[in-house]
């Protein structure tokens, strides 16, 4: 049986470079690709993260009662507090409100919510 495997996601947003800045810097991946409409990064294994350009976007709200939010990343530091202060730094904010003591909820500077976590969690 043939099997899928994830290559890459793209991320909607209304301007692409400042995205792709805040992540490549938030990740440590090379921007590999930058155009007014379009960006990609790439990272370990091949992975790679997109960006791309839409035309009245609008970020999803935190807290999301509708559920349009539709996916967001989760990601794990070795120091939770360290990665905060680097993502606000790099432009993100923090959510309001948080949903407890094990995750950190941030927002990128596109209104995409994303979690921090202690690697050693997983």
């Amino acid at each position: 049986m043939s099997t899928a495997e994830l290559k890459m996601m793209t991320l909607d947003c209304a301007d692409v470079a400042a995205e792709a800045t805040f992540w490549s810097q938030l990740l440590g991946w090379d921007v590999v690709a930058q155009e007014e409409e379009y960006a990609m990064l790439t990272g370990p294994g091949g992975a790679a993260l997109g960006f791309g350009l839409v035309a009245g976007y609008e970020a999803p709200a935190w807290p999301n009662e509708r559920g349009s939010k539709q996916f967001h990343f989760d990601l794990g530091c070795d120091d939770v507090d360290a990665a905060e202060a680097r993502a606000v730094e790099l432009g993100a904010t923090l959510a309001d409100p948080q949903p407890g003591e094990t995750w950190r909820v941030l927002i990128d500077p596109a209104g995409h919510p994303f979690c921090l976590t202690a690697a050693a969690n997983w």
